[in-house]
């Protein structure tokens, strides 16, 4: 896995836990917010590891 990606998958996880960090912490619709950002960090790093996956099938490995 090349290191802009590991960047990215890191990134998306601290994303992810400032989501989950900000819907603990809201009340009204900043918890909203706060979910939304947890399921984009989250389908984010999961994007980030179907790409090196799929780049590795098609090189045939």
């Amino acid at each position: 896995m090349i290191s802009s990606r590991i960047f990215f998958l890191i990134f998306s996880g601290l994303i992810a836990l400032v989501g989950l960090l900000a819907a603990a912490a809201a009340h009204d619709y900043m918890q909203v917010f706060g979910l939304g950002l947890f399921g984009f960090g989250l389908l984010f790093a999961l994007g980030c590891v179907k790409r090196h996956f799929d780049e590795q099938d098609a090189r045939g490995h």
